[in-house]
């Protein structure tokens, strides 16, 4: 069975996507979401990875990764 999902408040699959609201904890910090993690990863021992952690949700997070690359 194939599972589709994009939002994350699509019922009943959007608790997979990088944008669901679910904290956690990798490499010994807590990363309110999934997307936080993954964009911070651009910037790995950088002071700008712990802003896009700390950025308020994951659409500004993916922001923040995207201005800092241009």
């Amino acid at each position: 069975m194939t599972i589709y999902f994009y939002g994350a408040d699509e019922a009943p699959y959007g608790c997979f996507s990088n944008f669901s609201a679910h904290d956690l904890e990798l490499d010994g910090q807590v990363w309110p979401t999934l997307e936080h993690y993954f964009q911070a990863q651009k910037f790995i021992g950088t002071r700008h990875a712990d802003l896009v952690r700390r950025a308020r949700t994951p659409l500004r997070a993916a922001e923040l990764a995207c201005s800092a690359g241009s």
